[in-house]
């Protein structure tokens, strides 16, 4: 037993090693016909480096493992691309196609590069490999803590389909490859320590044929249900940082924002009630069209507490929240950026939780939530509470994470995200007049992780709501179907 056990780590590595070779040198030979083949199946490759774009910002640097011939780096967002494939006559083809983009021969297992990336993708690439962890685990090398880790892969579910269909030359037979379920590959980044945060499905035909390929792909695959069965799937990872606490207590300033109209018995509570918490806060008001006196009231407070706190004010240049939001931000000076509504149903007190979860890297954008604790008598009423559920169903559905409360006021991002989100506003336009959606649309678009806080949400003190429940809920409807075709249907 004993001879056994020693011989068997050797058998396992001429195992792998006779496996990667015999891979190795299939993609050798079928690299110089690669990118006639690929440009023959462009529907179905553009479509997965449409999808991946999507989520990549422009400024980004990006690296893909397993580059082949370089198709998808070239036509993908980021003022710095890099393409790593163990196989050299790939990448010689990529480099003769590509002049412009930088790419290594080097396998996946042993990344040769000595810096980091803000996008790492890997696509249609984990079946080959012999080794997943392993080379999960070797991404770290190349990883920053914000790093977004971008997979695409087959469905398991098409698995004899793609087999039949390389049977009878419609798909060009490969090496076999392993199958595996997104459970199977959230598993695998766990024990890797990357964490998933975002999963998805598109494409039920993956050939093109005018109007059929649109409604099947475009609209039908992306349907509950129908999702299930499509081939793509895509896997959104993040590494695990871990961040103490201590840590972050002063690591970071920041600048709450206080929208404000018709708040004026609001404003000094606001103050008061303000803990202390981070490097520094910034208070920001913005005053927007008020009928008491409310701007006066701001002044007054400014001037009031200048010696103890730090407080910026200003009147709104237009109309609605998120104006007042928008103008705001443009002056905010803090490493993260908060809101907190002046009617104060969401308590100042409870801004220190916003600051250490996204401090210590919980996710990239903070969505308070009212939806969870049982509430004040008269802090909601029952036509609000339904529309808000049916919306955390609709907006959850939508942006592919769970976003219990759209409507809630408070929302956290750092003004690095925020910046990079104005320079993306043009996709979806100045269309919220709430300001909610500007922020979580763009955060999706931004590949952010989208965590819900919960919060309780308390009767208002002082003055009456803002929110129509019916003018503002169509406006809601009208924003989702927006975003629809933005978002889902693209």
């Amino acid at each position: 037993m004993l001879d056994t056990y020693e011989v068997e780590p050797e058998i396992k590595m001429d195992i792998y090693k006779d496996k990667k070779k015999n891979l190795k040198d299939y993609f050798n030979k079928v690299a110089i016909n690669r990118i006639k083949y690929r440009r023959s199946k462009s529907y179905y490759w553009d479509s997965i480096t449409d999808y991946v774009n999507f989520f990549v910002h422009p400024e980004s640097s990006v690296l893909e493992i397993g580059c082949g011939t370089g198709e998808l780096l070239a036509k993908i967002n980021g003022r710095e691309k890099s393409g790593i494939d163990f196989s050299e006559n790939m990448i010689a083809e990529a480099q003769m196609q590509f002049p412009d983009i930088e790419f290594v021969c080097s396998a996946a297992e042993d990344i040769r590069l000595d810096r980091k990336f803000d996008v790492v993708i890997l696509s249609n690439l984990i079946g080959y490999l012999v080794d997943i962890q392993q080379v999960l685990e070797e991404l770290h090398k190349v990883c920053h803590t914000e790093t977004k880790i971008i997979i695409t892969y087959y469905n398991i579910f098409w698995e004899p389909l793609i087999k039949f269909s390389e049977t009878i030359g419609i798909k060009k037979k490969g090496p076999k490859q392993s199958w595996i379920s997104s459970k199977d590959l959230s598993n695998l980044l766990y024990l890797a320590d990357f964490e998933t945060y975002k999963q998805n499905r598109s494409m039920l035909f993956p050939f093109y044929v005018p109007l059929i390929s649109t409604f099947l792909n475009k609209f039908l695959s992306r349907l509950p249900v129908f999702n299930w069965f499509a081939l793509n799937h895509y896997t959104f990872a993040q590494p695990v940082v871990q961040v103490s606490e201590e840590e972050a207590a002063q690591s970071y300033s920041t600048s709450v924002l206080i929208p404000a109209r018709n708040e004026s018995g609001n404003i000094e509570n606001a103050i008061h009630r303000m803990p202390d918490f981070g490097k520094h806060i910034e208070i920001i008001f913005v005053e927007g069209n008020s009928t008491d006196d409310t701007w006066e009231k701001i002044q007054e407070i400014q001037q009031k507490y200048k010696d103890t706190h730090d407080i910026k004010i200003l009147q709104q240049p237009g109309k609605g929240k998120g104006d007042a939001v928008r103008a705001g931000y443009a002056i905010a000076t803090g490493d993260i950026l908060m809101i907190l509504d002046a009617d104060l149903t969401v308590p100042p007190e409870q801004l220190p939780k916003f600051y250490t979860a996204i401090a210590t890297n919980k996710g990239g954008f903070i969505n308070g939530t009212r939806l969870i604790y049982p509430m004040e008598k008269n802090a909601m009423r029952f036509l609000n509470t339904l529309g808000n559920k049916f919306f955390s169903l609709a907006f959850s559905w939508l942006l592919e994470q769970p976003v219990k409360d759209t409507l809630c006021g408070t929302k956290v991002m750092f003004r690095k995200d925020y910046l990079k989100l104005v320079a993306n506003r043009h996709y979806f336009g100045n269309f919220d007049p709430f300001g909610d959606f500007d922020l979580l649309f763009g955060a999706f678009k931004l590949n952010l992780k989208i965590i819900d806080m919960p919060i309780r949400y308390q009767e208002r003190v002082y003055g009456d709501t803002n929110i129509s429940r019916f003018k503002h809920g169509l406006l809601l409807l009208k924003m989702w179907w927006f975003a629809l075709f933005k978002i889902k249907f693209k």
